[in-house]
């Protein structure tokens, strides 16, 4: 989300990761996150996103309903009201990194995505 706020003052660092012709990204993400950023976003800065995301910029993972079952066990695990919640957008990325193996993740959730750990005891890279 920060890619697409330049008030966002983590725009510049992402920005710049993002746009190193040294770095080959293929980035990842669920309808849930697209959703969560898209209603945090000023509208401008949300078409952009949506654009980007039409234009392939990152690929979409698509779950079936019945991932549903493993991501609501997840955010019972991971929710610690009211300190921390692990919402459907983070559940749905936990959900990729177990389907694919794909731990490194772009985030500005870093307390949450510090703490969870996969069903074999992985870790989050944060980049």
């Amino acid at each position: 989300m920060a890619t697409f706020d330049r008030a966002d003052p983590c725009h510049a660092r992402y920005d710049a990761l993002l746009g190193d012709p040294g770095l080959s990204w293929r980035l990842y993400t669920t309808w849930p996150c697209i959703v969560e950023a898209s209603h945090l976003l000023g509208a401008l800065n949300r078409l952009e996103l949506l654009k980007w995301v039409a234009l392939g910029g990152v690929h979409v993972f698509p779950f079936d309903a019945s991932a549903l079952i493993d991501m609501t066990g997840w955010m019972f695990r991971y929710t610690q009201t009211p300190r921390s919640e692990m919402d459907l957008a983070d559940a749905s990325l936990y959900w990729v990194a177990c389907e694919t193996g794909i731990l490194q993740i772009l985030t500005l959730d870093v307390r949450d995505f510090s703490r969870y750990r996969l069903p074999d005891g992985r870790a989050f890279e944060i980049l």
